[in-house]
């Protein structure tokens, strides 16, 4: 038998490291884990979590407004303490973490406060002690980077979503750079928070990608919302000035601003983790080349979450560090299927999307029919609001399945995980046309429409 100090140690203290640990240790693995930073990862830290309560917070100024329609009436003007939800926020992240890093004590995992490198198939280093320890496995689960492309003049000017979570001050005049879902969820956040909010985006259209109809609905409804959305524009320069940061884009505009938050993509974390000299293969971006089982070129290392560019989604992580454990500690072999995941954006207002966009529909099938409505929700008939909801159906009409499902409008989020159950079991139109409507709500729509917007034959 061979002696190891672990059976398994896992690098990276994230969603997924850490489900793959716990479970593992659940089935009598002896189990180390090393985070240089704070356990939780990207998600619990900088990311979905404080993101969704700083949206929670930016939605407040809608409602003062909304309110109105209702006949309530506010004594003054509200008023808004940024310093105060970054405190509040600092407070939940830091109980969150307390909370995996108890989880993981209750299942016997021994935790390292330190990063932690690959020297060998089964050999560790931690950078804090410089001790050496022995695995018979080992998972990297080291997640990803904000990008900033350093070619910008002045790119260090600008900040990330890491930073953005904890300014010491609100800045009154802010450029997002990006187009993606951090892109525009942030654009949403700042300008719901008073923030004058440009979005500079170098593509033709917002959040490319997904559908091309919530592409665009949502780019109409920012602009409505008073957020400057900028496309086939991109930022050349940053200057430090008296007034704030001057800066210049592509399309010739000069702006002067508070920040420049760039949301421009991420990177997976590998660079100086040793991968390369043990063995371990990378793809062009620098992500870990894994099998559907997770396993890398090495045997003995395996790889789950953003490191390896598959689905860079926190639910996705945690379902490759259980489906790691299960295979290979627990008997029950099984993988993620990444063909169908259902998400949601966090933007204003609120995307959920599942399975094909029309544009992909298109290029597997050649008989597709699109349901499509937009509305004005009930409550905005009173508050006064112009915003619409939006929904569509995509259509295999040859077999009657329901290949995509595409909403944007309040909790469409929350919708969209039910609908994406309903996909998952290979859910038809008739299965919807035949559910009785729950009436009234914004989604009684997904099961009231009779008749295809548009019927698209090849």
């Amino acid at each position: 038998m061979e002696n190891f100090d672990y059976d398994l140690f896992v690098i990276g203290a994230g969603s997924g490291g850490v489900r793959a640990a716990r479970i593992a240790a659940t089935h009598g693995a002896r189990v180390g884990i090393a985070e240089e930073y704070r356990y939780g990862g990207t998600c619990v830290i900088r990311g979905c979590v404080p993101k969704k309560l700083f949206v929670y917070a930016s939605k407040f100024s809608e409602e003062f407004e909304d309110a109105a329609g209702f006949g309530w009436s506010l004594n003054g003007e509200p008023s808004f303490d940024f310093q105060k939800l970054v405190s509040a926020k600092e407070k939940e992240i830091t109980r969150l973490e307390g909370i995996y890093r108890r989880n993981l004590d209750l299942k016997d995992v021994e935790l390292h406060d330190s990063r932690a490198v690959v020297e060998g198939p089964n050999t560790v280093r931690l950078l804090s002690t410089d001790k050496v320890i022995t695995a018979k496995r080992i998972l990297i689960a080291t997640g990803a980077a904000p990008f900033v492309d350093s070619r910008i003049d002045g790119a260090e000017l600008g900040i990330t979503s890491n930073e953005a979570f904890d300014l010491k001050e609100f800045p009154k005049r802010i450029i997002v750079v990006g187009g993606g879902y951090i892109a525009v969820e942030f654009a949403g956040i700042f300008n719901g928070l008073g923030a004058e909010t440009t979005l500079l985006y170098r593509g033709e259209e917002i959040l490319r990608g997904f559908d091309a109809d919530v592409r665009s609905a949502l780019h109409g409804e920012m602009s409505e919302k008073g957020i400057t959305v900028s496309t086939n524009s991109n930022v050349e320069s940053i200057r430090k000035t008296d007034e704030g940061l001057e800066v210049i884009t592509t399309a010739g505009a000069t702006l002067t601003v508070d920040q420049v938050l760039f949301a421009t993509g991420r990177h997976p974390n590998t660079a100086g983790l040793g991968l390369e000299a043990a063995g371990v293969e990378l793809d062009a971006a620098g992500a870990i080349k894994v099998t559907a089982d997770s396993q890398t070129s090495v045997e003995s290392i395996y790889a789950v979450g953003d490191v390896t560019n598959r689905a860079n989604l926190t639910p996705v992580a945690i379902r490759e560090g259980h489906a790691f454990a299960d295979s290979v500690y627990g008997g029950k072999v099984w993988s993620v299927d990444h063909s169908l995941i259902p998400t949601a954006v966090f933007s204003q207002p609120e995307i959920g999307t599942a399975g094909m966009t029309q544009e992909q529909a298109l290029d597997a099938h050649k008989n597709v029919d699109i349901y499509k409505t937009s509305f004005r929700p009930m409550k905005n008939t009173l508050s006064g609001s112009s915003e619409k909801v939006f929904m569509k159906l995509i259509v295999d009409a040859d077999t009657d399945k329901l290949l995509g499902a595409h909403i944007m409008g309040h909790d469409a989020g929350e919708l969209i995980q039910i609908i994406g159950i309903t996909l998952s079991m290979g859910a038809t139109k008739a299965d919807y046309d035949r559910t009785i409507a729950v009436h009234p709500t914004a989604a009684e729509e997904l099961v009231t429409m009779r008749e295809p917007s548009e019927r698209i034959r090849q």
